[in-house]
């Protein structure tokens, strides 16, 4: 561990915030929205969020019923994660070396464009499985240059002890638009079509650009090395993280938890065989939505948890919590205890989520929080299609109920190991 960190972790905690009384103590905490800069990015996360939605559901219907395959479903979605790692980690280098402001005006604006292309390809009814794909990997490449600017911009507009907070609320509006997206989406084609999907995506992304407008110039800070955008200052960012402990725990927190614990791939057997009885169509919806919706319901009451100062024992416990659900859910064979488990799985989701990006933003320094967010993105990416892969294979091998539980069980055996073995990530706090 170098200095620095030492420093990070084991300084004094600061000023405690005021008690709040009442509902207070455990809603959402929104001191962040008091900051106007911050609220004009979280807005537009609002207008965006159910957005990008409608066309993630609108790409993979239009290319089953171009090809009425699902491996084609499939193939589209690794056409869309290469770019996004690439882009990612290549975007958080630029994140580091030029205004981050301008930065997420270009990338909002090209995803804006594809969004409009792809609503124009839909129009025209050009029916090109090529076409769908192309522009599917130029809209993640054009998204994976802007997630790291949006998130590494957070640190600038709120201070330290408001992180937390500032990431529950924009965790919560994320998970929201994965629920609410997808729904509106069902209800708008059979009465607009597809194409509109689309249409609608690029209105909104107009106002995600006009809301940057408004957002204050986020320069490199003053005394910090001008630097090019390349192969040698991403790497430089792997050296950062792999000299800090607790920002590679951090990372490898949510590795444990998704990779091992994510069991999406097997919903749709568990829903044709285990929870058959109730309806397949019931269990499965029920079962993809769970996790989302406990995530949201997490968020709302943020307010428990936003202002603790253990980021670190935070991670941990969320991680567990996470292991302890997903094993309940494995074993459970009634279809609402299973939803219930996934619900809690969701929240606990939802607490690590908003400590490890504390900790991403409040344990690196400016000039590397755009390549920290970088790898984040592609973490968070990554760690579900793994997943699917591992889960569909052990649930093949062993069956699904065995494979998930087992998959829970990994995940708060391993996650025990490592806060056991390495004190960096229990000891940090703010």
């Amino acid at each position: 561990m170098d200095a620095s960190e030492s420093t990070t972790e084991e300084r004094e905690p600061g000023p405690q915030p005021p008690r709040r009384r009442g509902r207070r103590r455990w809603a959402m905490d929104t001191r962040p929205l008091r900051r106007p800069a911050y609220r004009r990015l979280w807005g537009s996360t609002i207008v965006t969020a159910v957005g990008s939605q409608l066309t993630a559901v609108a790409v993979p219907k239009q290319i089953y019923d171009i090809t009425g395959s699902s491996a084609w479903v499939g193939a589209a979605s690794l056409a869309g994660l290469v770019p996004l790692i690439v882009f990612a980690l290549w975007g958080g280098a630029i994140a580091d070396a030029m205004d981050r402001r301008r930065l997420l005006l270009i990338t909002n604006s090209g995803i804006a464009v594809t969004s409009l292309l792809f609503w124009l390809q839909a129009f025209a009814g050009l029916e090109s499985v090529g076409a769908l794909m192309l522009l599917l990997a130029v809209q993640q490449a054009f998204w994976g240059l802007n997630a790291p600017a949006r998130n590494a911009s957070i640190a600038r507009l709120v201070p330290e002890d408001e992180l937390p907070a500032a990431n529950a609320l924009g965790s919560t509006v994320m998970q929201t638009g994965q629920v609410a997206g997808p729904l509106l989406a069902g209800a708008l084609i059979p009465v607009i079509g597809l194409p509109e999907l689309y249409l609608i995506d690029a209105l909104a992304l107009c106002v995600t650009v006009w809301a940057v407008h408004r957002l204050p110039s986020l320069p490199p800070l003053a005394g910090t090395a001008v630097r090019r955008a390349g192969v040698k200052e991403i790497a430089a960012g792997f050296r950062y993280i792999s000299g800090h402990t607790v920002l590679l725990l951090s990372f490898l927190a949510d590795i444990v938890a998704m990779v091992l614990g994510m069991p999406r791939a097997l919903f749709p057997q568990l829903a044709s065989q285990t929870y058959a009885p109730y309806g397949e169509g019931l269990a499965l919806g029920l079962l993809f939505a769970a996790i989302p919706v406990g995530a949201v319901l997490g968020g709302l009451l943020s307010g428990t948890f936003s202002r603790a100062r253990r980021h670190g024992w935070m991670v941990i416990g969320a991680v567990v919590a996470w292991g302890v659900a997903i094993t309940g859910f494995g074993l459970s064979r009634n279809l609402w205890v299973a939803v219930a488990f996934l619900a809690l799985a969701g929240v606990a989701d939802m607490v690590s989520m908003v400590f490890r990006g504390a900790i991403l933003l409040s344990a690196a320094t400016d000039e590397m929080r755009g390549r920290m967010q970088g790898v984040f993105t592609v973490v968070v990416a990554g760690g579900p299609r793994l997943a699917d892969v591992l889960h569909g294979t052990a649930g093949s091998a062993f069956g699904p109920r065995t494979a998930v539980a087992g998959g829970g069980l990994l995940v708060v055996a391993v996650m025990l190991v490592l806060a056991a073995a390495v004190p960096a990530l229990r000891r940090y706090r703010v």
